[in-house]
């Protein structure tokens, strides 16, 4: 089902962007708006005050500070005001008042009235729509130590309060049209245009990661090296070191394949030869059995050569049957199996009786005789294996031999399989099984140390699980 172009633009990151800019934008302009509207307020106000101040100085030039009626009607709608009284640090008053007597519903004193004060009572004022008579005192701004009050209607004030808030409502939106517009620009050219390339380099790189090509990082960000570069450059080696190991694992597994076919078809082959090796072995020539046991060695080292194989291009991990046994039970049956073909090579198990492992009995064994057999093979006179409990749970064991050690040119390619071996004639597959099989556990197999008093594995195993008490101190030794 295609998805809705008008909501998928909605949604995008540019239009997200859009909108979250003009939101923290008018959000700004608000909280900037409360105290310019009690700002005006009172600056509104403090005017009033001057002008009535000025009204009532003329009281003080009339002859014997008295005004006809007329002329104070004038001062008085001059000034806006309905009444004007000045109070004197002489107590001496000067009065502008109308015949009738005007009372006030409310007073407002601009001498003690803070900032906060000022802002809630033009946002009470906002919200009025009635005119009333207030009263306003503030000090003289021509005359020190003088007092101005006045009376007036309210309406004027609550006119200049709504222009005022309706102004600023109107520049805010320009301006958070006119920033958001910016904003989703530049962000679309700086951030939304490169993450969509890089996007869409990848949606299109895993539809056909074989003959994908890799992003071009120096088409992705207008400012050059940014981090946007910088992730696309990753993403581009990350699709070619991708693309060549897609063509490598397909040669390989068209390879492995063929070798699968020619290793099951020569499995065969081997097993005849083998029979007719046996037969040489019973001959009575004592130079034609010699022949016939060499014969006999060659094909059983060709066979298990073609077992590994075949293991090895099995596809995926083998099946695992767990199972809870003691570790010392597995060593002796490894022991047994390499008893004939490794005479005189000791496996000293330094670990406690009762020291119990889970996991595939089969494939452990396994995991053990390719360690212990390489080791042997290595020119080692013996092992000593010892586990312990990790603090996280698992299980370590740790097999240790006392050969030459490994070269340099075989530790960097040691779990390679065919390049990974050190004896000449081997295919390296022994460890990468040996691996393989460990990590389908849940575990691992890497290499702990080598040098020329021996080399070191480390192998990792799920613990048991929370309920099982692991048993007796693990790592103790306890003699063979």
């Amino acid at each position: 089902m295609a998805a809705n172009p008008v909501r998928a633009s909605y949604r995008s990151l540019s239009s997200r962007l859009l909108w979250l800019t003009l939101a923290i934008v008018l959000l700004t302009e608000i909280l900037i708006f409360f105290p310019s509207l009690g700002h005006e307020r009172r600056v509104w106000l403090q005017r009033h005050v001057r002008e009535a101040n000025i009204a009532a100085l003329a009281v003080a030039g009339a002859p014997h500070g008295l005004l006809d009626p007329a002329t104070r009607d004038d001062l008085l709608r001059l000034s806006g005001d309905e009444l004007i009284r000045l109070h004197r640090a002489s107590g001496v008053e000067l009065v502008l008042a109308p015949p009738e007597e005007i009372t006030p519903v409310a007073r407002y004193d601009l001498r003690h009235e803070t900032q906060l004060a000022s802002v809630g009572y033009a946002l009470a004022d906002l919200f009025r729509s009635h005119d009333r008579p207030i009263a306003v005192i503030g000090n003289s701004p021509l005359r020190p130590k003088t007092v101005v009050e006045l009376i007036m209607h309210e309406r004027e004030l609550l006119e200049v309060l709504h222009d005022y808030a309706w102004s600023i409502a109107g520049l805010s939106l320009v301006i958070a049209a006119v920033t958001g517009a910016l904003v989703y620009f530049a962000m679309l050219a700086l951030l939304v245009r490169p993450i969509r390339r890089i996007t869409g380099s990848i949606v299109a790189f895993r539809a056909d990661p074989e003959r994908g090509v890799p992003i071009d990082a120096a088409t992705v960000s207008l400012l050059g090296d940014d981090e946007m570069a910088e992730a696309a450059r990753e993403l581009a080696d990350m699709q070619r070191e991708l693309r060549a190991a897609l063509w490598r694992n397909a040669r390989l597994a068209a390879l492995g394949t063929a070798v699968a076919t020619v290793s099951h078809d020569l499995r065969g082959i081997l097993a005849s030869a083998m029979l007719a090796a046996d037969g040489l072995t019973q001959n009575e020539n004592a130079r034609v059995r010699r022949s016939g046991e060499t014969l006999v060695r060659a094909i059983e080292r060709a066979t298990e050569m073609v077992r590994r194989t075949l293991d090895f291009a099995r596809e995926g991990p083998p099946p695992v049957v767990r199972q809870r046994f003691p570790l010392r039970i597995l060593l002796d049956e490894v022991r047994e199996a390499l008893a004939p073909a490794s005479p005189g090579f000791a496996i000293a198990p330094c670990l406690d009786d009762h020291l119990e492992i889970e996991g595939d009995r089969d494939l452990l064994f396994r995991v053990f005789v390719n360690l212990l057999r390489n080791a042997a093979e290595a020119g080692a006179r013996g092992v000593t294996v010892k586990a312990q409990f990790t603090t996280g749970g698992e299980v370590e064991i740790f097999i240790a031999d006392d050969g030459p050690g490994l070269p340099e040119r075989v530790r960097e390619t040691l779990f390679r399989p065919f390049v990974g071996s050190y004896r000449r004639g081997g295919t390296g597959l022994g460890l990468a099984i040996a691996r393989d099989l460990m990590r389908a556990h849940g575990g691992d197999l890497e290499l702990a140390e080598t040098g020329p008093s021996g080399t070191t594995f480390r192998l990792t195993l799920p613990g048991l699980p929370s309920e099982v008490s692991p048993g007796p101190a693990v790592g103790q030794a306890a003699a063979s």
